[in-house]
């Protein structure tokens, strides 16, 4: 059996009774299904008010097509949605379809709650390598709906008039400290070259993996925080806190990401930043007018940053209703009508047939989303979420490198701390 990738691995498949194979209309072009079985299909996603019109609209263009199957939808914020789910879950009331993330789908489908969807032919629909990456145990639990990934935005107009060197494709870390450490010389004393992520597990993580010492949790369970990288890497950042080369820890905890009042970036405040192509419209809107560029993450001899795909449809596995569930989702990613409706709600479409369809009528907002996509996947590695189980270590990790930011903690204090909850995490995957 191919190997899938690490964040993938180790996962216990929960398989289907009996495989409900689709039949070989096109639903792509005709939007009608193979079985004339009615059906009322719970769904469920997460999204903004335009992700919501955008998908009712589309709910209701596969109705006219199919009148035997109709929808009762249900949709809310982010938070709201992971809140809901896992309820829903516990009492064996899952939607038939429900929008699934990449952080969260691995603890589904070990829990056997999703149906297996690897009947459906996406050939000609999915490129064949997104499909290999998102494979759990070689099946397909979530057909993806979008590509993402995340690069560097940052403010080009105000680098070339402080005539600072402007970041390089593919940079590599050293370059990345070497640029802070210039624009620290030329930047007034209230602007920043970069942001202190310090409290942010990721951001380290992006580094720890960029020099091919794998993710924080390996294989998705065995904890693997290597000492020596992370003193490194926290120790710069220590110098960089005392040189003014990032916003003192007051400004950066303020900050909320995209906010117009507060966001460091969008205030002009810090001039470069992390971001994902998913939130690339609401960043173009923080400094408009193609002030922003992008650029990759600093890369390491593994690579760095991410892209692939981490959004999906997926099917539960207790619905009575898979196969129209099946039918509904291929049609969703290779209507050409409906990709039109749906445009760039949940990203770039993963179809590239439909992207091509609509590109031409990308605002500023989306062709930096393909901007961003474009700087990430070079030198990408795969996307390394933290495993259920994890999340006590993921907020200590963020409120022990507060104190460290506020000089409340040292660094060996914070760091036991974490080794200890890392392991208390590993203890509870395995």
């Amino acid at each position: 059996m191919k190997k899938t990738r690490p964040w993938l691995k180790t996962l216990a498949v929960g398989a289907l009774a009996s495989v409900l194979v689709l039949s070989g209309c096109n639903a792509g072009n005709s939007g009608s299904g193979s079985s004339d079985k009615a059906a009322n299909l719970k769904i469920m996603w997460w999204g903004s008010d335009v992700r919501h019109e955008a998908t009712q609209k589309a709910l209701d263009m596969y109705t006219a097509a199919n009148p035997k199957v109709t929808f009762a939808p249900e949709f809310t914020a982010w938070d709201g949605y992971w809140q809901k789910l896992p309820t829903l879950a516990a009492s064996k009331t899952l939607p038939d379809i429900m929008q699934m993330d990449a952080a969260y789908i691995q603890g589904y489908v070990k829990r056997g709650l999703l149906a297996d969807l690897s009947d459906i032919d996406l050939s000609g629909i999915v490129d064949e390598q997104v499909i290999d990456n998102i494979k759990i145990d070689g099946k397909v639990y979530g057909v993806p709906l979008s590509y993402n990934g995340q690069g560097m935005v940052y403010d080009k107009v105000a680098l070339e008039e402080a005539g600072i060197t402007l970041p390089t494709n593919n940079w590599t870390w050293e370059d990345f400290f070497a640029y802070a450490e210039e624009a620290r010389t030329k930047l007034p004393k209230d602007k920043y070259p970069i942001d202190d992520l310090r409290n942010i597990w990721e951001w380290y993580q992006f580094y720890q993996t960029s020099k091919g010492l794998g993710p924080i949790f390996k294989d998705g369970t065995t904890f693997n925080l290597d000492k020596d990288t992370w003193f490194e890497f926290n120790s710069k950042y220590a110098e960089f806190q005392k040189a003014g080369i990032v916003p003192p820890a007051d400004l950066q905890l303020t900050s909320k990401e995209n906010d117009p009042q507060t966001d460091t970036f969008g205030t002009g405040r810090v001039m470069l930043r992390g971001a994902s192509v998913g939130s690339a419209t609401a960043i173009e809107a923080l400094l408009p007018g193609g002030r922003i560029a992008v650029n990759s993450y600093p890369i390491g001899e593994a690579g760095g940053g991410w892209a692939q795909s981490t959004i999906f449809f997926s099917v539960s596995a207790a619905s009575k209703n898979q196969a129209q569930a099946k039918e509904f989702i291929k049609w969703f990613i290779s209507n050409a009508e409906a990709g039109k409706t749906l445009g760039t709600v949940r990203g770039i479409p993963i179809n590239n047939d439909i992207l091509k369809s609509i590109e031409s009528s990308f605002t500023a907002g989306e062709q930096l989303g393909i901007d961003l996509l474009g700087v990430a996947k070079e030198k990408a590695l795969p996307f390394y979420p933290a495993p259920a189980g994890a999340e006590d270590f993921v907020s200590t990790y963020k409120s022990e490198m507060e104190s460290v930011m506020f000089n409340k903690t040292t660094l060996e204090q914070a760091y036991e701390t974490l080794v200890e909850k890392g392991k208390a995490a590993e203890a509870k995957l395995k």
